[in-house]
């Protein structure tokens, strides 16, 4: 059963009735383009064909009330809160992605409360951006119930990542909710962070014999933890220091002589970011050549570049990439914020199973969880189901 079909279920076993209306969101992979966003950079990810879905109707007493189901059909339920008494701190735990996403849209004027029931087969602690997928749903659920317009996706984006950083206490940048809310089937979404250019690029990895392979480590991680924002804020001092708005703005051509203007710790990560965003780049002209084999290279100095520079691999990350890439996969890098999640590969369609034996022994040699792998398929962006 699918989640809008689970959570449309559980919402009329919980309360009696059936719902209003379900919503839905996807997770996301990022092909290219990690750390970038929260620098004013380029990103180019494709929604995942795994969604969160919510099943809403309106209640008439300003009370936000939201239950989860479980693949097993088990509902959990948080305690009920008013709209209006919604701040950052009051909720916690998942529920607090939900309610600061109310809190956000309640200065919208959307104030009315909610029953909720969330479903969803989103890899949480993945990488994947199951947390996002859920602040959209959500999102887009509470706008509709209140007839409010959904045609401006940015503006949405920009309320869901508020949402994340002021409330559920994340400093996650555009990247994910973004995706989540805007990525088309087929297709991956190169996406100028600063102006919120964007085009649509075809990507249609099968047509060409290859695939996008995730693998899920299982080595969970959260973008509350200090690691992911003492890496933003070392951007943001080392912008200061350069004297530009953002790390985007610094020149690749200049990079040496600009990097010989900071303090050591400051210098890896701008390093990262200036050649992270060359790379995007440079696989979007790839892509519109049509030379999607030759992305390979271009991933893999992502993931040696996230590892070394940036410092935000883990193990199971890089044990999965070099399984991959020795098993044939073309290029293989992390994704994600990192500390754990997933990685990906691209691999020729030939070579699937052995790169997903190889990923699997070497994870069963060190003793580790096995991953969960899938191919990932570039697929539609966030809407109502019914």
């Amino acid at each position: 059963m699918n989640p809008a079909r689970r959570a449309a279920t559980a919402f009329t076993r919980l309360h009696g009735v059936a719902p209003s209306g379900v919503w839905s969101a996807p997770g996301r992979v990022n092909l290219i383009g990690e750390h970038t966003d929260y620098n004013d950079g380029f990103v180019l990810p494709f929604a995942l064909p795994h969604r969160t879905a919510v099943a809403a109707s309106a209640r008439d007493d300003g009370v936000l009330n939201v239950a989860t189901v479980g693949d097993d059909g088990v509902v959990q339920q948080a305690a009920p809160v008013a709209v209006a008494d919604l701040e950052p701190g009051a909720v916690s735990g998942w529920a607090s992605y939900p309610a600061g996403v109310a809190w956000v849209l309640r200065e919208q004027g959307v104030t009315g409360g909610a029953d909720l029931v969330i479903a969803g087969d989103v890899p949480a602690g993945a990488g994947l951006s199951s947390s996002h997928a859920l602040e959209c749903a959500v999102a887009l659920a509470l706008l509709g119930l209140a007839d409010h317009p959904t045609d401006d996706l940015p503006r949405i984006a920009r309320w869901v990542q508020r949402a994340e950083n002021d409330f559920a206490g994340a400093p996650t940048g555009l990247l994910d909710q973004t995706a989540s809310l805007c990525c088309t089937e087929a297709h991956v979404l190169f996406l100028d962070v600063r102006s919120f250019k964007s085009e649509q690029v075809p990507f249609d990895a099968a047509a060409h014999g290859l695939e996008v392979l995730v693998v899920d480590t299982r080595a969970s991680h959260s973008h509350t933890d200090g690691g992911y924002g003492a890496r933003r804020s070392g951007c943001e001092e080392a912008a200061s220091i350069l004297g530009v708005p953002a790390l985007r703005d610094v020149d690749a051509s200049e990079l040496d002589e600009v990097l010989d203007r900071l303090p050591d710790r400051l210098r890896p990560l701008v390093r990262h970011v200036v050649t992270e965003d060359e790379r995007v780049l440079a696989a979007v002209e790839l892509l519109r050549a049509g030379r999607l084999a030759e992305l390979g290279p271009l991933l893999d100095a992502s993931h040696a570049s996230l590892r070394d520079d940036y410092e935000v691999s883990a193990p199971e990350l890089d044990v999965a990439v070099d399984a991959a890439k020795a098993a044939g996969a073309l290029g293989a890098r992390m994704v994600g914020g990192g500390f754990g999640g997933s990685a990906i590969a691209l691999v020729p369609v030939e070579r699937h199973d052995e790169v997903v034996r190889r990923v699997l022994a070497a994870f069963a040699e060190r003793g580790w969880a096995t991953p969960r792998t899938f191919t990932a398929v570039p697929s539609a962006g966030a809407g109502r189901d019914q």
